[in-house]
């Protein structure tokens, strides 16, 4: 793995690791990484409510770390490629386990597709 030497402010650190802090952040974060999930779809994996996955997911759009795209009635959510910290995040997120076995786990519920 190589490093760039993109630097980011002190500040904007700190808070990028104290949202990935949080287990189900990070985790959200690392599914993201590969995917692009509605809140629905989080709802089932982390077996919480629509409301505690919308207040993680807007924590971490408020600061820039995903983005939302809206397909129909429905909003998908994936990591903002254009972040400032985006590197820093990259480079986190490669120390963490795979989450790929979530995804697989919704895909044999019929779980999802559930917003398409």
């Amino acid at each position: 793995m190589t490093v760039k030497s993109t630097q980011v402010e002190l500040d904007k650190a700190g808070m990028v690791l104290k949202l990935l802090g949080d287990k189900t952040r990070l985790s959200m974060m690392k599914l993201l990484q590969k995917n692009e999930c509605c809140v629905c779809e989080f709802v089932e994996i982390f077996k919480i409510s629509q409301s505690a996955i919308s207040q993680h997911l807007r924590k971490l759009k408020d600061v820039g770390l995903v983005r939302e795209t809206r397909k129909g009635q429905w909003i998908f959510y994936s990591l903002n490629q254009n972040s400032d910290v985006y590197e820093l995040v990259q480079q986190i997120l490669a120390f963490i386990p795979n989450q790929d076995e979530r995804i697989i786990e919704l895909e044999k519920q019929g779980l999802r597709i559930i917003c398409e």
